[in-house]
């Protein structure tokens, strides 16, 4: 009976593909390093093992400056199913003057791309974030943004973008630059259903992962996306479905975890988010909008493909 068990859990969570266009898989956590203190070994591979078991077909590590874009390449390197972004965060655009040639920054980024381009698959993650101004100022995040479209024109690649309390700012670039880019997603959407809208109306995606689905507003709002409009992500190891979220109520799939001190192989770690559970996103939004799951799974995975991978 327990083996029967076994095979029946391992045919349903094969029973999807995914792709993970946003996991942060460069950050020390998945060296086992938490606030600067080593709690574990390193766990990536056995990370990566749960996830590809789970259906994940590709995952997108997330490139948030120029050292982590190259960080981020180096790991896509080591698997066929990794893939990268490459771009300047907002909460990092400082680094564009701190480097004392914001124009060679903005080179090297361009070359990379370009040299690379079996393997770095958007420009990113860049945009806006207002919630944290005290780690760059307004004025270099909108100098800095608008500057990545050039980037983005000359490798005609799509966009991975961030945008936090910034709605009208962003769009205004937005509208102002789309004529020059190939597309874009706005990942880890937490913003109204207007806001959903109005970036729909410029021609993104959104993106949706637990940072999505924490109240009923952010629901609500996600329930208002088209599908195919849609994708879906993690944004690991951040942005977990955590018990006190409005969409915690709608996951069907979970992991044994333990916390961080007491880490074990074959175990996830207590709130550190990981691919695999790209699974209960799926689940939160399928129900949430009252939809067939493996039409869900179908339409978001073929979108991510339509933008990131036609030629995969």
């Amino acid at each position: 009976m327990i083996n029967s068990r076994r095979v029946v859990t391992r045919l349903i969570t094969n029973m999807f593909k995914f792709i993970d266009i946003g996991a942060n898989l460069t950050d020390p956590m998945y060296e086992g390093c938490y606030h600067g203190s080593k709690k574990h070994e390193g766990d990536l591979d056995e990370v990566l093992k749960r996830a590809f078991n789970q259906g994940l077909e590709k995952i997108m590590v997330t490139g948030g400056n120029l050292e982590e874009s190259q960080k981020g390449l180096e790991l896509a390197k080591t698997h066929e199913r990794l893939f990268t972004t490459a771009g300047c965060h907002p909460t990092r655009c400082g680094e564009f003057e701190d480097s004392g040639d914001p124009e060679k920054y903005i080179k090297d980024l361009t070359t990379l791309i370009l040299s690379n381009k079996d393997k770095i698959v958007a420009v990113g993650e860049c945009g806006l974030d207002y919630d944290r101004l005290h780690f760059c100022p307004k004025d270099i995040q909108l100098k800095y943004f608008e500057k990545q479209f050039a980037i983005a024109e000359e490798v005609k690649l799509p966009m991975f973008l961030h945008s936090r309390n910034c709605s009208d700012d962003f769009l205004d670039i937005i509208k102002r630059n789309k004529h020059r880019i190939t597309g874009g997603v706005v990942h880890s959407f937490t913003g109204s259903k207007e806001e959903a809208a109005a970036l729909i109306e410029e021609g993104l995606y959104i993106g949706i992962n637990g940072c999505s689905l924490k109240t009923q507003e952010n629901i609500d709002a996600m329930c208002s996306i088209p599908l195919e409009r849609m994708m879906i992500e993690t944004d690991a190891p951040w942005c977990e479905i955590r018990p006190t979220h409005a969409g915690a109520k709608f996951i069907k799939t979970t992991f044994p975890t333990k916390k961080k001190e007491k880490w074990e192989k074959g175990f996830c770690v207590k709130s550190r988010n990981e691919p695999a559970n790209i699974i209960q996103v799926l689940e939160v939004i399928a129900t949430a909008r009252s939809e067939d799951i493996n039409t869900v799974a179908e339409t978001v995975y073929r979108n991510t493909m339509e933008m990131f991978f036609k030629e995969s």
